[in-house]
């Protein structure tokens, strides 16, 4: 099985595709999956349900809602079911199924290296083929306790970095034109993302379009301004700087 979560929680078997429509067996199994092969105490699991608030009979409703992740995951001449009660409490046992999030984090842990290495042509297909896994919100709009909501915050984070990268990568590989198109509504959806305009700024520099780069730094600096009451970070004001006086040691060196 492959189970799928950059994006609302979905399971693979083979060609059948499933999803869970119940929302608090939908979050069991959530928090299972983010814990795989780790035990999950019962009072975690009921806060991620309930938050602070849980009923008189929440353990109970508990073990129900484990039955029935149980029930959704099994599979005809499975040895096995994946979740296992486990003292403290219950674990997701991975075994050779597939989560997408381990590949996303390998893929982009490949790409990082290769960006420290140079090589980046193989950094931008390692990192194309992690942002390539994601196909929508993480684990939809399910949110409720700690450890989803610290999942979430983590993997946006992780996205961000990747996309990052990988705009370093196409910077350096002179593919400047066509991440013009990709940088634009990164800066839009993240505005105090100051590494997204840093990279727009070369990539219209590197365009022929000096005046855009300069129009980018202009609204950098207003949005943080009015934000945070903040100037743009050194590396912005530094390229800023040299866009201005068309230095020369912007343009892409052969490597």
């Amino acid at each position: 099985m492959r189970y799928e979560i950059l994006g609302p929680l979905r399971v693979r078997d083979g060609d059948e595709c499933t999803s869970i429509s119940a929302r608090k067996i939908e979050t069991v199994l959530a928090v299972l999956l983010i814990r795989s092969d780790q035990v999950v105490a019962p009072d975690q699991l009921m806060t991620e349900i309930w938050a602070d608030c849980p009923p008189r009979r929440a353990s109970a409703g508990l073990h129900v809602y484990i039955s029935q992740v149980r029930k959704f995951l099994a599979r005809p001449g499975q040895d096995r079911n994946p979740v296992v009660t486990q003292p403290p409490g219950y674990l997701l046992r991975k075994g050779r199924d597939e989560i997408d999030f381990h590949e996303f984090l390998q893929l982009m842990n490949q790409g990082r290296t290769h960006m420290k290495e140079r090589h980046y042509e193989a950094a931008s297909r390692c990192l194309e083929r992690a942002l390539g896994l994601w196909y929508g919100p993480v684990l939809g709009d399910l949110r409720n306790g700690p450890i989803i909501d610290g999942f979430v915050t983590w993997m946006m984070e992780s996205r961000m970095e990747c996309q990052e990268m990988l705009g370093d990568a196409h910077l350096q590989l002179g593919r400047h034109r066509e991440l013009v198109g990709r940088l634009y509504p990164l800066t839009a959806e993240n505005p105090l993302r100051e590494s997204f305009y840093r990279q727009l700024m070369l990539a219209l520099y590197r365009s022929e379009r000096q005046a855009d780069a300069l129009k980018v730094y202009q609204c950098a600096r207003s949005i943080l301004n009015d934000e945070l009451g903040l100037e743009p970070c050194r590396a912005l004001r530094d390229l800023h700087q040299a866009i201005l006086v068309d230095d020369d040691q912007l343009e892409l060196r052969a490597s």
